[in-house]
């Protein structure tokens, strides 16, 4: 018998009489394996769901936007989608995770696997290093996606994405350290569990500020004062984009958990579920009864955005409250919208999508709610929470905005714009037979 076989021999014989001289410990061990795979496979099957979001955005803007310019709300969504995995590896992942240690900032770094402990049988991280990065990723792609709907149908394709190589990059990654890297403000006590701020108000924030340096679409406001309404190519389209965004939310606030290794995180799971389906049902109806009320007929469009702004009213906090708490939290979210979108439109900030009342407004909403059902939680620190992301993005994305006005130009020429974007940027349409790429405003 060679030595190599005298080793192995060895340490089965170890591990056997481990195994009986000490049951407790090779069943902790086994457990501890298992909880490990869980989490993991939580990781990966809530990451494919929250990918998923992403077609329900790019269903969602290229069924509100006209026509003419369908083809390039696709482009821009896979597109962007693509850059922010590119730029979460090449850098952002490290800088929202990587020596935050209560401070501002991770390191400016490339992302590399190390499962090294867990190859040699130590698995006290609790996950594979792959998985956790996965799941984070599509998480900012969600961010970009908000700003897309947002300056829709006069921004040049190019400049825009440039914006997302900043804002996946950078401008996401530093604010999120700030809380789930164990930064500053995760040191203060500030609670946002899947992202009402870290989120979707940071992806408000960054469409705020390109709306209102973009200016309106042409057409869109008349000298009066008056609104002209350019209806959407498709709301079957955009409805469906809601219903698939809804179904990624489970993934998004669900995973948020992180970790299904034990039957208390399966069941807190259980209850993010259905609080989140349950915010989103109160966002819808509370939009619907509000337009009937308001305008005498239900809009459907208000409907779409007030399940979204269930949807993201909830996400700060959807493991806490009762479900009753959780049907207010989301109507409160749809009647936001409701009122929030005549308000932009008085203060003509044009928001195709309704991306600024949904993300934006409903998210501030969520991070302020969280202290109704989370006793860990104060409004003060939530309040400072929401002003310094808040500020940080403005800030932060009104240099870049306006670095890119600047030098490659923002929007697309009057031309190009009465065409429509996917002629003049694209060289196709997305319904040809249709005949649209003429159109005026």
């Amino acid at each position: 018998m060679n030595s190599t076989v005298k080793s192995g021999a060895f340490a089965a014989i170890a591990v056997t009489a481990l195994t009986f001289a000490s049951p407790a410990l090779a069943e902790e061990s086994k457990v501890t394996e298992t909880a490990f795979i869980f989490n993991s496979l939580s990781f990966l099957i809530h990451g494919f769901m929250v990918m998923l979001m992403a077609a329900g955005f790019a269903m969602l803007e290229a069924g509100m936007v006209r026509t003419k310019n369908v083809a390039t709300m696709c482009v821009k969504n896979i597109a962007l989608y693509s850059i922010a995995g590119i730029l979460y590896y090449a850098v952002g992942y490290n800088l929202m995770y990587q020596g935050v240690d209560g401070g501002f900032m991770g390191t400016f770094a490339p992302w590399g696997i190390d499962d090294s402990a867990m190859a040699k049988g130590d698995f006290s991280n609790g996950y594979s290093a792959s998985s956790d990065w996965f799941f984070q990723m599509v998480f900012v792609a969600t961010a970009a996606s908000i700003v897309s709907g947002t300056v829709a149908e006069r921004i040049k394709l190019w400049p825009f994405l440039a914006f997302v190589v900043v804002l996946t990059g950078v401008i996401y990654p530093i604010q999120g350290s700030w809380q789930w890297g164990g930064g500053w403000l995760s040191e203060m006590g500030f609670a946002d569990f899947a992202g009402s701020t870290l989120v979707h108000s940071t992806g408000g924030w960054a469409a705020l500020t390109g709306a209102i340096i973009l200016g309106a679409r042409k057409g869109k406001f008349t000298k009066t004062g008056a609104v002209h309404p350019m209806p959407g190519s498709s709301l079957p389209l955009a409805t469906l984009g809601t219903f698939i965004l809804w179904f990624g939310w489970f993934g998004f606030n669900g995973g948020s958990q992180l970790a299904m290794g034990s039957a208390a995180d399966v069941a807190a799971i259980a209850n993010i579920y259905i609080n989140t389906n349950i915010a989103a049902a109160g966002g819808v109806l509370a939009a619907m009864i509000l337009t009937q009320l308001i305008y005498k007929k239900v809009d459907l469009t208000m409907a779409l955005n007030g399940a979204l702004a269930g949807l993201v009213s909830i996400t700060a906090g959807p493991d806490s409250p009762t479900m009753g708490s959780a049907l207010i939290i989301g109507a409160v979210g749809g009647i936001i919208v409701v009122f929030a979108v005549p308000m932009l439109d008085k203060l003509k900030i044009d928001d195709v999508v309704g991306a600024i009342p949904v993300h934006l407004m409903a998210g501030i909403w969520g991070t302020m709610a969280v202290p109704f059902t989370n006793g860990d939680a104060n409004f003060a620190t939530q309040a400072v929470g929401v002003v310094a992301i808040g500020a940080f993005v403005i800030v932060a994305s009104s240099i870049v905005w306006f670095a890119l006005k600047a030098t490659v130009g923002l929007r697309l020429d009057e031309e190009a714009e009465v065409m429509g974007a996917d002629r003049t940027e694209l060289g196709l349409e997305a319904y040809p037979e249709f005949g649209h790429g003429s159109q005026t405003v």
